[in-house]
């Protein structure tokens, strides 16, 4: 029968052993850093240029921009031609029916005579795209300095009208 003798395990002869391993341990991670910054340096600007030349291929032929010739300058209509939508957008009573009196005083058909929604504290008018040359002669009949693009409206809200006088406060 075997006894259980007590064994004098020297814990100082152990310990090199480990400070060994992870010293060599840390050697290693060093190397394999090394490596990959090598195999980066190395290889990196040939694998770019291989992906360069793969999405440049994907992508097609570059497209070149021509010179296109500007579109022909459209005639403006006639005033009589020109139909204009009428809204109060400050809120006075009969301010629209007193801007439409003013627009048909010059010749201009009328649209649709209302309400805007808000509040406008400035006149102005507003065209759709292609009238910009009969929203400026409308400004210069009507005294309106404010002439701009058709903005919070879309074109199919004008009833057909080109252009859109908002009376302000």
């Amino acid at each position: 029968m075997q006894h259980a003798q007590d064994i004098d395990i020297d814990i100082d002869a152990i310990r090199p052993w480990r400070r060994a391993t992870i010293a060599v341990s840390a050697v290693a991670a060093v190397e394999l850093v090394a490596l990959a910054a090598v195999a980066i340096v190395l290889l990196g600007n040939p694998i770019a240029k291989h992906l360069r030349e793969t999405t440049a291929a994907a992508a097609g032929p570059p497209r070149v921009r021509t010179a296109q010739p500007a579109p022909a300058k459209k005639t403006a209509l006639s005033r009589g031609d020109t139909s204009v939508m009428v809204l109060n957008g400050g809120g006075q009573a009969g301010a629209a029916h007193s801007a439409a009196d003013r627009v048909s005083a010059h010749g201009y058909q009328l649209g649709q005579i209302g309400n805007a929604a808000g509040d406008t504290p400035r006149t102005l008018i507003m065209y759709r795209p292609g009238y910009a040359a009969e929203g400026a002669r409308l400004g210069h009949d009507l005294h309106v300095r404010i002439v701009r693009p058709l903005d919070g409206m879309r074109t199919t809200q004008l009833m057909g009208a080109h252009l859109v006088l908002i009376t302000g406060r």
